[in-house]
């Protein structure tokens, strides 16, 4: 099993995990924080991967709670099961995929689909207009559109909450903060999927894992506070400049 010993290298995760669970709980891009931090402490790469996905679980969990008050309006007039199942599946496909595909082909795709999530995001108003003038958005559009979004979120969860936020604003909702907590609680259900399929793997360092999952659980309930009480306009162009940094980030890393 994996530890980490040196002070120094628990601050970096501890650290790193409280701003990634904010980050989830605004916009996502949180694994673009901790993945570097773990393998900065020495985590292997697959390992450090499946491991940042574990930490922040329970942000994900504590951003969700933060957000209870607009779960209400987030499903009004839609069928809450069709999007939990495709959540779920899309997941536990993505998770399955990790297992089995090379690192070097998901890393070429990364920066592409980030690129294309803070397109939409950006554009995303008038988008969502444009495509219920031409009838589309509708329930079936948008399962298809969660379960696609989840299968990458199981492999990777870098970045999936822009992709969510894209999605959701895409196919109609208006209300960023009705969309914040649609995309927090899909991002636990598919999360949490994913996290069993690589437990079941034995890729998960725990330790590690452990000690990031309390700073990311407070980083949430911080970032789903904060994103309450920033103007929409506001964390719009937060949520943009995130999706281009991470975007331009990978493009070098790549």
């Amino acid at each position: 099993m994996f530890v980490v010993h040196d002070l120094p290298g628990l601050a970096l995760l501890i650290g790193a995990a409280f701003v990634a669970g904010v980050l989830n709980a605004l916009a996502g891009g949180g694994s673009f924080l901790t993945l570097p931090a773990l393998i900065q402490a020495g985590v292997p790469p697959v390992m450090a991967n499946a491991t940042g996905t574990v930490a922040l679980l329970p942000g994900y969990v504590g951003s969700c709670w933060g957000y209870r008050a607009e779960m209400g309006p987030a499903f009004h007039g839609r069928r809450p099961w069709p999007l939990l199942i495709a959540a779920l599946a899309g997941g536990l496909l993505g998770a399955g995929l990790l297992v089995v595909t090379p690192d070097d082909v998901f890393r070429g795709l990364v920066p592409w689909l980030l690129a294309a999530a803070t397109l939409l995001f950006a554009a995303g108003d008038r988008i969502a207009r444009a495509l219920t003038r031409m009838g589309a958005g509708g329930p079936a559009q948008m399962v298809a559109g969660l379960f696609l979004v989840s299968v990458y979120g199981g492999y990777f969860n870098g970045g999936v909450g822009i992709l969510l936020l894209a999605l959701f604003t895409v196919m109609g909702i208006a209300d960023l903060n009705a969309a914040n907590a649609l995309k927090n609680l899909m991002s636990v259900v598919l999360t949490t999927i994913a996290v069993a399929a690589y437990a079941a793997a034995g890729v998960v360092a725990w330790q590690p894992a452990l000690v990031m999952a309390v700073a990311a659980v407070a980083g949430g309930i911080a970032g789903a506070r904060l994103g309450r009480r920033i103007p929409r306009p506001w964390l719009k162009a937060v949520i943009v400049t995130i999706g281009v940094a991470m975007t331009i980030a990978f493009f070098r890393a790549g």
